[in-house]
């Protein structure tokens, strides 16, 4: 009987026999890019709801903090790049078909306008930056100008965030390679985590009870959106082919069930859900915790897209994939 020894010669570092590229920078950018479009829009909202009263920090102080958290995630994102000095060439082209591409042109833009939105507010949210600001030549004169354009500002602004809180999830589903993330849902997923975790940024920040009311109403809708798409991402994937039936398995039994069911599900929307709906019907007692678990749970849902995605693949490398066989080949 003849012994016959089959074995591959692929051997990519960080691939084979999983994909093993993107650490814990990543999963927080993409927290921090989504964080940062529901801190935008909510900003943009509040101004042409004409919300002054109601929100005032919504209004008038909340869209200092999207550039600022957004250039925390990008510092993250320039850690995990491997050629670090080449950075730039993200931008000596544009790749229709690219979501990455796409993505770094959108962050680019977001800057200026997330200035122009805190420009248009800063007098009355941060009247003493404001006079410092005003000793500046011509700083009168833009404040005036944008001010004068707060709404049409806001118009603009709304449909940038959306898609940078949309693109945090493209950026992963465009992967055919990998099943988990290949799925429409994560998009729209992303996006509303991402708004559920500005939602819950104001809470910790806002005093205003009304603006507390206001945004723990709108946080408890956003999380009954998100558990939604959560199981329609599940459902997508459990009704797909085999290869997309084993992606799921990874969180139906498989090594990252207790993180999504635990701390994700659980954790970071159902108990603050019960919460945040405790707090709607007068009660007070650890209400403050809601808005920091769904932080904690928009951060895990990154994490562990993030790991499982990296997991699933639509060949099993490892019984291709035997260094030792190499080996035998070698003798």
């Amino acid at each position: 009987m003849e012994e016959v020894v089959l074995a591959t010669a692929r051997h990519n570092d960080k691939i084979d026999p999983t994909l093993g590229i993107w650490t814990w920078e990543v999963s927080v950018y993409l927290f921090l890019g989504g964080l940062t479009a529901g801190i935008m829009c909510f900003a943009a909202l509040m101004v042409l709801m004409r919300k002054d009263e109601e929100a005032p920090f919504a209004t008038h102080r909340l869209a200092l903090l999207a550039p600022i958290v957004l250039s925390l995630g990008m510092t993250t994102l320039f850690l995990d790049l491997e050629h670090k000095l080449y950075v730039f060439r993200f931008y000596t082209a544009f790749e229709v078909t690219s979501p990455m591409s796409w993505g770094s042109w959108i962050l680019v833009a977001i800057y200026p306008i997330s200035i122009l939105q805190i420009l248009s507010t800063v007098r009355v949210g941060y009247p003493a930056l404001a006079g410092y600001a005003e000793k500046l030549p011509l700083v009168s004169t833009v404040l005036d100008l944008t001010e004068r354009f707060r709404r049409q500002i806001a118009f603009v602004s709304i449909p940038f965030a959306v898609a940078l809180g949309i693109y945090t999830g493209i950026l992963l589903s465009a992967f055919s390679a990998r099943p988990f993330w290949n799925t429409g849902v994560l998009g729209p997923l992303f996006l509303v985590s991402g708004l559920s975790t500005a939602a819950a940024l104001v809470l910790l920040a806002a005093r205003e009870a009304a603006e507390k009311h206001l945004f723990t109403r709108i946080d408890l809708a956003l999380i009954g959106v998100e558990l939604m798409l959560v199981f329609l991402l599940l459902i997508n994937l459990g009704t797909s082919s085999e290869v997309q039936l084993d992606a799921a398995s990874l969180v139906l039994g498989g090594p990252y069930t207790f993180v999504f069911w635990v701390l994700f599900v659980t954790v970071g929307l159902l108990i603050p859900a019960v919460l945040e709906t405790w707090e709607m019907r007068g009660g007070r007692a650890l209400v403050f915790m809601a808005p920091i678990l769904v932080l904690f749970g928009g951060y895990v849902l990154r994490h562990v897209t993030v790991q499982a995605g990296q997991l699933s693949a639509w060949t099993q490398y490892e019984t291709q994939y035997d260094p030792a066989l190499l080996e035998r080949l070698d003798r």
